[in-house]
């Protein structure tokens, strides 16, 4: 059979192709064969790469098996103690005070010298040291107090307190005091009670601060107390917030509020806060008798004026120094002894609530009571009263009382405004309903316009009883007189 041209040329083609490659493959065998990274020359050097690699992962394992671990005696010991596992009962049908008291103890000494100096002089830093009380409810028939004076930085939180049948009468449930005469400045600093619903179950009062610093009361409910339900005495720095104290569960119109008794709140120091707190009962909602303190989202209503009752009363009087703001006074209000810088404001005084500006030695100086809401039941009641039982006010300074904002009450002021129409020669402003202190006008000012051709000579010529007598050296037919007073 003959080839074709074409045929000719592709198996011409195969044969040169097929001898390429035959060529190509000597080659490479030849140079594989050469090469000293080939055949057992290659073997070799793996098996030496795979012998490194394997002492070194050997000597990686050793070392970080034989890494130091820190023994169980270097480690830090704790510093939440947990009640139960000093055996207090959490159900709160056995007594647990000696239980309760074996944990603060123990807390008490779980101080480090490393960290006292960051405390006040003669404070050993107790590191955050915390009873945590698992949220259980623990009968008590002592007080619980520190072991000794002079600790700080330390927490009692997370359950309830009750006192039993025989509580001592005159204890507290929680006692920050010094039993052993001390001679620090100071007995504690930072002390912090928070997340507790303490019942007194009227046998005591509730927490007792004495001489501390820096003090911190947040998130309590205390109630059943027959004392007071916080005392803070000396010291200063007591914070108390977001906290509800009440003698009796209520939550108003109780039908026994006449005979609600005790003080909810008790603060004779200086430098201390309540902020938004609510006292539900008790005869005296905060009785204060230290300088500087402040009030701010307070809310009262516990036993009515009408009772006998006070939301805050400032026994301080001579040198008050104290802020109520923000606050909510309900249908109870605030008596303040012969008061030096007071400062009242933003206030709702609900229920015909007012303020009591009361003489011990008749003196009234710097007091300001302004911007507050007044809202009673047209009963005729002023929003600040004058208590004049023991002296009228012979000094007074600088009283403003203005600026209020009054329903069904009667205003009382420091400043007022009248306008006097009428035709003759003489105009009286009676301002004696409006003004606080009686017969005391110290500035005026006054307007006199009149209708037609008339221009009279016209002048003050009284001040007496609160009232003023404006007369002209002619009659007019209409005249128009607009007074301003302050006093």
């Amino acid at each position: 059979m003959g080839f074709s041209p074409r045929r000719a040329f592709f198996l011409c083609f195969f044969v040169v192709f097929a001898s390429s490659i035959i060529s190509i493959g000597s080659t490479v065998h030849h140079l594989v064969a050469e090469d000293p990274f080939s055949g057992g020359y290659l073997a070799d050097k793996l098996r030496k790469m795979q012998s490194f690699k394997s002492t070194t992962t050997y000597f990686q394992r050793n070392s970080l098996s034989s890494a130091p671990t820190p023994s169980p005696s270097a480690a830090s010991s704790p510093r939440v103690f947990l009640v139960t596992t000093y055996g207090a009962d959490p159900t709160g049908k056995t007594d647990s005070t000696n239980a309760l008291l074996r944990a603060i103890s123990d807390a008490c000494q779980s101080s480090s010298s490393s960290v006292d100096r960051f405390l006040a002089d003669g404070i050993v830093n107790l590191g955050a040291a915390q009873i945590n009380l698992e949220g259980g409810n623990y009968l008590i028939s002592r007080p619980l107090q520190l072991p000794a004076v002079g600790l700080g930085n330390f927490m009692i939180h997370g359950g309830t307190l009750t006192a039993s049948d025989d509580f001592r009468t005159d204890g507290y449930l929680i006692d920050l005091s010094d039993t052993s005469n001390s001679k620090l400045v100071y007995y504690y600093e930072f002390i912090t009670l928070r997340d507790l619903l303490l019942d007194s179950n009227y046998r005591s009062g509730g927490i007792k601060v004495v001489n501390s610093l820096r003090t911190s009361i947040d998130n309590c409910y205390i109630t059943h107390f027959n004392t007071n339900g916080i005392i803070a005495k000396g010291g200063h720095e007591t914070y108390i917030r977001n906290s509800f104290l009440g003698q009796h569960i209520t939550a108003g119109g109780d039908p026994g509020e006449r005979n609600f008794s005790g003080t909810a709140i008790n603060l004779i120091g200086n430098d201390n806060a309540v902020t938004d707190v609510v006292i539900f009962s008790a005869k005296i909602g905060i009785m204060v008798s230290g300088q500087a303190n402040i009030f701010s989202g307070v809310h009262c209503y516990n036993m009515a004026t009408g009772f006998g009752g006070t939301g805050i009363y400032l026994k301080l009087p001579g040198l008050t120094q104290t802020r109520i703001v923000n606050s909510y006074l309900d249908y109870t209000g605030i008596v303040a002894e012969d008061p030096v810088q007071l400062h009242i404001s933003n206030c709702l005084f609900l229920g015909d609530a007012y303020v009591v500006l009361k003489s011990i030695k008749g003196i009234a100086n710097r007091v300001n009571i302004v911007d507050n809401m007044f809202s009673g039941s047209n009963k005729g009641i002023n929003i600040v009263k004058l208590d004049q039982s023991n002296g009228a006010f012979k000094e007074i300074e600088r009283v403003v009382v203005d600026r209020n904002n009054v329903k069904g009450m009667n205003i009382k002021a420091t400043v007022a405004r009248a306008s006097v129409q009428g035709n003759g020669s003489s105009w009286t402003a009676d301002l004696s309903q409006i003004l606080l202190f009686p017969d005391m006008i110290r500035h005026v000012q006054y307007t006199f316009s009149s209708t037609g051709n008339i221009f009279p000579n016209h002048a003050l010529r009284i001040v007496k009883d609160n009232k003023l007598l404006i007369e002209a050296n002619t009659a007019v037919p209409a005249a128009t007189i607009f007074v301003l007073v302050d006093q």
